[in-house]
């Protein structure tokens, strides 16, 4: 099966793991797509066709390079006519590829694949209406949905279109594993302090000030690691929002996901919380983070009302809050004992591999899926 995989950010580190994804499960795919890096890895996929830079928080000209892809189309016609599905990451992706499968591709199916639930998706304004317009129509031309989160389809598909295509809910869970089996967990000396993890794209200023808080309530209590890529519209400076917190350290970025295990084999707790977009898109995700950190044996510290916490709660486990306040996660862990602590770990470890590793018979289950509806 030939995948046509229209994408927001060719460079953005969650199109190589999907594309990998779907080449496991036996499928070619060519990638056609805008770039936030000035410089693109064509080794990623079988083709990799770009349609230009866009920029982060430009939506005025990521409106005008879509409108000018839309009309430059006919140059990739013979990559498109050469596919048998088309998916599309993302609601100005979908766009374009309903535009390529019209034009095209004519009798074969589209899918749309979303993986967050933009602000704009659910302002209840001119704009979020306007956009909603949009989706729902072009839902109602596409044979799937592909979605990272039953909170998606509960709380934002299912109220909002009273018609969806079929839905998949594919997790984000670790892929590509970097070992067989689950990875041995570093012996840690219990806290306090408890080392806590926040890793990955940091871009929740409300998790910095309770973790500040806790810092400056209980000295000594906590030492919270932070690694990843820092969201430029939060923390425009990164040196000054991390910097003479005591308790604190920003230590950069990580290479991949070999490195990204380590980190999380040298914390206690993992930072699950997420308060972006709260009572929206951070309340009904489910992070990378949960997955990868009890996948590497650092126990997630989560919200219990959203759907983070619904998920540990499935398999009890993790540290769960029941309010994101300092004062509580200073309670929690001052009565953490290191027999608790142990029970917490066991937890982790009862968890089936399954919920936290894509395997191989997933990928060939997503790609067979993929291609199993008929074009309307």
């Amino acid at each position: 099966m030939r995948i046509v995989y229209f994408v927001h950010d060719i460079s953005h580190a969650d199109i190589p793991r999907r594309i990998d994804m779907m080449r496991q499960g036996g499928a070619e795919v060519t990638v056609i797509g805008f770039h936030r890096k000035e410089k693109i890895d064509h080794s990623i996929a079988d083709k990799v066709i770009s349609l230009g830079q866009t920029h982060d928080g430009n939506f005025p000209q990521r409106i005008a390079a879509v409108l000018k892809a839309m009309a430059l189309l006919s140059r990739h016609a013979k990559e498109i006519r050469a596919g048998h599905v088309i998916m599309a990451r993302n609601l100005e992706m979908l766009v374009l590829g309903a535009a390529a499968r019209r034009r095209f591709l004519p009798g074969r199916p589209l899918v749309y694949e979303c993986l967050d639930i933009h602000r704009f998706m659910t302002q209840q304004g001119s704009v979020g209406r306007l956009l909603r317009l949009v989706e729902g129509n072009l839902l109602r031309a596409s044979q799937a949905l592909v979605t990272s989160s039953p909170g998606f389809l509960r709380e934002y598909f299912e109220r909002t279109y009273p018609r969806l295509p079929p839905a998949m809910v594919v997790e984000n869970k670790v892929f590509p594993a970097i070992a067989e089996g689950r990875p041995g967990k570093a012996v840690l000396p219990p806290g306090p302090p408890w080392r806590i993890g926040w890793f990955g794209v940091i871009r929740c200023r409300r998790s910095l000030d309770i973790l500040a808080e806790v810092a400056r309530q209980a000295p000594g209590l906590i030492e919270v690691i932070v690694a990843g890529r820092p969201a430029k519209n939060v923390f425009g400076d990164v040196d000054a929002a991390f910097s003479g917190i005591p308790g604190i350290r920003y230590i950069g970025g990580f290479a991949d996901e070999a490195e990204l295990a380590r980190l999380f084999a040298s914390v206690h707790f993992a930072w699950a919380l997420d308060f972006y977009e709260a009572g929206a898109n951070s309340d009904w995700l489910l992070p990378n983070r949960l997955y990868r950190s009890a996948y590497y044996g650092a126990v997630p510290i989560g919200l219990a009302t959203v759907e983070t916490g619904r998920w540990l709660a499935r398999y009890d486990a993790g540290l769960r809050l029941n309010r994101a306040e300092p004062e509580i996660l200073i309670a929690s862990l001052r009565q953490m004992t290191p027999e608790l602590f142990t029970m917490l770990q066991e937890n982790l470890d009862r968890i089936p591999t399954a919920e936290l590793v894509t395997e191989t018979a997933e990928c060939q289950g997503f790609v067979h899926a993929l291609g199993a509806p008929a074009a309307a």
